[in-house]
Order: C-alpha cells, then structure tokens, then sequence
C-alpha cells in the first residue's frame, strides 16, 4: 500500500481540523480548540482505479500576520491542502502566501483549495471573481463544509488522485 504525507494549511479557525475530523472520522463539533503545532490522522482511500492509498494528514497550525508555518512540519509532504475561510476573503491572501512557501520548501507538489464554511453562504465575502483569479493560477477549488460534510471528501479524494498519478 501506498503511503502519502499531506499538510493542511491555513489561518487560525478556518476549519482545517473540523475537515480532518470530518474526513477521517465522519465527525463535527462547533467547539473550537486551537491547534497547537501539529495534529496527525490518517485514513485509507480508495482511488477509482483500484489502488488505496494511505494519506497521512499533518493538520498543521494556523498562521496569521502575526505567526509562520512552522516549515519543518512542510518537509516530506507529498501533496498540500491549502485551506480558506469563505467568511474571510483575507485568508485567500494567506492561501496564495503559503502556497509560495509550500514551493519554496517542497516544491513542485499537488496542491488543492478548500474555501470552507459554504454552509454559512450568507455570511461569505469570497465571490466567484476571487474563485476565478486563483483558478487562473492553476488552483483546483472546493467550496466546502465541514459542519455539513459537502465536498469534503471529494477535496481530499481529488489530492489524493493528484498523488497517484505523479
């Protein structure tokens, strides 16, 4: 079996360990605990052409203006999940920052985006616009929720499709 480091990354209380806990465990709760340096899961996949795939998710702290990703947590990932808040359109600013750091540290890797929290649609600042621009930039985007548990899966199946096919 094929075994795969993944980083998610992203400000503070955009949901990356609400995804996490969504994907690995089918599981969510509206209590926000912080991630203190680094969290890690896993869970097994199945790619439609009859592989499975192990990814080994490091649910990276957030960053903000105030802190960095820590970059050794970055080294030996194999694929990146970039993580925005919809109800924050600054967080795409720090999706495209951390991307560059990403490069920077690993490389060339497959990287998708989650804009999270599409179940809060009536408080969303990211318009279709702001989808395009980072679409143009070769970013594969998901708009998804981890309360609901919409396009979760079909985000980290994408990356771990991008993975095998490296």
């Amino acid at each position: 079996m094929i075994s795969k480091k993944i980083c998610l990354l992203g400000d503070f209380a955009i949901g990356k360990t609400s995804l996490t806990m969504r994907f690995s465990r089918q599981t969510f709760s509206d209590k926000y605990l912080t991630t203190v340096g680094v969290k890690i899961d896993s869970k097994l996949v199945d790619i439609p052409d009859h592989q499975t795939i192990k990814l080994v998710i490091w649910d990276i702290a957030g960053s903000d203006a105030f802190t960095t990703t820590d970059e050794n947590y970055l080294r030996g990932a194999a694929g990146v999940l970039l993580v925005a808040d919809g109800c924050r359109k600054n967080t795409l600013s720090s999706v495209m920052n951390l991307r560059q750091i990403v490069l920077d540290v690993v490389g060339d890797c497959p990287m998708v985006v989650a804009v999270n929290k599409v179940d809060l649609k009536s408080q969303w600042e990211v318009d279709r616009s702001d989808i395009i621009k980072l679409q143009k930039k070769g970013l594969i985007i998901y708009k998804t929720s981890a309360k609901t548990g919409e396009n979760v899966d079909v985000v980290f199946n994408q990356l771990a499709s991008l993975l095998i096919a490296r």
